[in-house]
């Protein structure tokens, strides 16, 4: 394998873990987010608060902004990787 692959597949790596680690920490805010709001919603007797309610929009805005950094890290990672074969030729 050339080191322009082994570069390409680490940035590659990069972005399906920083991928993983945005859906999951959205996922979790909502979710504490949910419990906070539950436990009030228990303590002051107002309506049931639903989980389906917070973590189908969390679900939604994390699979977005997941997608948009494993997106800026493909690019800026296969951007790097043309400047640097680029340079390297010259």
């Amino acid at each position: 394998m050339t080191r322009v692959r082994i570069a390409a597949a680490l940035w590659i790596a990069l972005a399906i873990v920083v991928w993983n680690v945005v859906l999951d920490q959205v996922i979790v805010l909502a979710g504490r987010q949910y419990i906070i709001e539950a436990l009030a919603s228990a303590q002051s007797m107002g309506p049931y608060v639903r989980i389906n309610d917070w973590m189908r929009p969390a679900v939604a805005r994390g699979f977005w902004l997941a997608n948009a950094a494993a997106a800026v890290i493909l690019a800026v990672g296969f951007f790097a990787l043309r400047q640097a074969t680029r340079s390297r030729r010259t």
